[in-house]
């Protein structure tokens, strides 16, 4: 069950709620399950190759999503995580301009990137969800191998959780294409690009 299901189906049920009983009776209880992922304290980044003898780090400075983690049900829990594709950041003004570009995200047409979970299973180590991932207004399916951290209480009464992974895509797949040859062999940018996330989230 994705996230995106999941919250339409919870909306509706305290809709019907909030109209079939008195005002005093008519909060629902919260989701045990459901995560607010906590921006500040998440990272989405990757890692590319570089004239093939260097890796360039960058990450996305905006995100948000929520994840739905039933460990007694797996079938019921989900991720939906959306990522402002403009928040690029290299740490260098120009080649992050050319990432904005139509030469790779195209932010102006498209200016999110989304995954959002159809599966969520037991892996070797730890979890592996899978889903659908829209970059560039292009969906493909990946799979995303991750470790779970808590629930734990924070000092402040919060329950929180984290989630950390990574998996490798090849981002022509997305219609990232862009590229040229070195009069030395080999290529500009590397066509694999290592993706890793990094999320905290807090139960609502």
């Amino acid at each position: 069950m994705s996230v995106k299901r999941f919250l339409i189906g919870a909306l509706s049920l305290i809709a019907l709620a909030v109209f079939s009983l008195p005002v005093a009776a008519a909060e629902a209880p919260p989701d045990p399950y459901l995560y607010t992922i906590d921006a500040s304290h998440s990272t989405a980044g990757f890692a590319v190759r570089h004239f093939t003898v260097s890796n360039v780090r960058g990450k996305f400075g905006q995100l948000e999503g929520a994840i739905h983690f039933n460990p007694d049900d797996l079938s019921a829990s989900g991720v939906r995580v959306e990522i402002e594709a403009a928040s690029i950041d290299t740490d260098h003004e120009q080649r992050d301009d050319h990432l904005k570009s139509a030469d790779f995200l195209d932010v102006e047409n498209h200016p999110t990137i989304i995954f959002e979970s159809t599966k969520v299973e037991k892996g070797a180590e730890g979890f592996v969800v899978s889903g659908d991932l829209t970059m560039r207004g292009v969906t493909k399916e990946v799979s995303f191998p991750f470790e779970m951290a808590g629930p734990i209480k924070d000092p402040l009464g919060l329950m929180r959780m984290g989630i950390e992974g990574s998996l490798t895509v090849d981002r022509r797949d997305w219609g990232l294409e862009w590229n040229r040859a070195m009069e030395t062999g080999g290529l500009f940018v590397g066509h694999d690009v290592k993706i890793e996330l990094t999320a905290e989230a807090t139960r609502q």
